[in-house]
């Protein structure tokens, strides 16, 4: 029994050594197909499978027990590896993730543009119209209140030097002509037209108001009066404030207005307080009303004066206005015109009733 093994094994041996070695003939330089699928196999491995040399087989002979070893080769199935995508860039080193999802924050909301200047007119507002004003007192709250008004100059003082000129008392024993004709503009409008335009506004305004008003003259054709005797008929009035209006005739670029009180106190100096406060009074709602304190002459619109005689012959509180310069084209326009002589006379009006509600 042993002996055929023996023989079968050693058959089976040389069988499997000569198929191994097959060669192609020299003649046609070529590898048989077993030797060709070999060599393409040990070049370029196929994924199913791959040629690997087994350990040589062993012939054990039956009367030695010695083993024999019998070189062989087997195609044995190798499993197909698992397919790596192919990118263009390294694979990472810390992950086994080929592809990653790139988390990007949701931009922060852009900051809200700046609001945009709004352009500019075209055409600039039109300043507001010159109109009266409320009243700043109530309506009775003055009444029975008196007031002189004295619009200054006349119309015929011009025709009448002698008279104009001569000398009558001005107060701590001087004197001064009796008046003047007064100034005018660069065209001829007289300031004794300005103030009697003036005055009459401002009239109308307090008596409204429940004001007894006191003109000294009655026109805007005659002489006079004289200075002292304007002076006098506030005096006898009583007036619980005396106005005296003017223009003034400076030199171009001169503008502006000023209030002026007596710097002699003739009354003393009770009154010489009303009068400064009825002068401050007026000049404040001069200011709110539009007009301009005077920029060449006293201070913030103020000047105290100790050489007019109707100032040192009066013993109410009183005071004299400049309106403007006469002689400034600026100003000689604002006090020809209508609407700037009413603005004058509301602005003097409002500080008066304001004054008389006080006092």
């Amino acid at each position: 029994m042993s002996l055929v093994v023996s023989a079968a094994l050693a058959a089976a041996a040389v069988s499997a050594c000569a198929a191994s070695t097959q060669v192609a003939s020299p003649s046609d330089g070529s590898l048989s197909a077993d030797t060709s699928a070999s060599s393409s196999a040990a070049s370029a491995p196929s994924p199913a499978s791959a040629t690997r040399v087994t350990a040589p087989a062993l012939s054990a002979s039956a009367d030695t027990g010695a083993s024999t070893a019998e070189p062989s080769t087997e195609q044995v199935p190798v499993p197909a590896p698992v397919p790596v995508p192919v990118t263009s860039e390294a694979p990472p080193t810390t992950t086994t993730v080929t592809t990653t999802t790139t988390v990007t924050p949701a931009p922060a909301a852009p900051p809200a543009p700046p609001k945009p200047t709004p352009a500019p007119s075209k055409t600039p507002e039109a300043p507001p119209p010159i109109s009266t004003p409320a009243t700043p007192v109530a309506n009775g709250q003055v009444s029975g209140k008196v007031v002189l008004i004295d619009p200054g100059h006349n119309g015929a003082n011009g025709a009448n030097p002698s008279t104009i000129n001569a000398l009558v008392d001005a107060g701590f024993g001087e004197t001064k002509p009796c008046n003047t004709t007064g100034t005018q503009t660069n065209d001829g409008y007289a300031e004794h037209s300005f103030t009697w335009s003036v005055a009459n506004s401002l009239k109308a305004q307090l008596e409204a108001q429940g004001v007894t008003v006191v003109m000294t003259r009655s026109s805007d054709d005659g002489v006079g009066p004289c200075v002292n005797v304007r002076a006098a008929k506030g005096n006898d009035a009583k007036a619980d404030a005396v106005i005296s209006i003017h223009g003034d005739g400076s030199s171009e670029g001169d503008r502006g207005f000023y209030v002026m009180t007596s710097e002699r106190a003739p009354a003393g100096s009770d009154m010489a307080a009303l009068s400064l406060n009825l002068a401050g009074t007026v000049r404040d709602a001069l200011v709110n009303n539009g007009s301009s304190p005077a920029n060449y002459l006293g201070s913030n619109g103020l000047w105290k004066r100790s050489d007019l005689a109707g100032l040192n012959l009066s013993v109410r509180p009183t005071v004299m206005l400049e309106m403007g310069n006469m002689r400034d084209s600026k100003d000689s326009a604002l006090m020809k015109s209508a609407e700037g002589r009413q603005q004058f006379a509301t602005g003097i009006g409002n500080g008066v009733l304001a004054y008389l509600a006080a006092h």
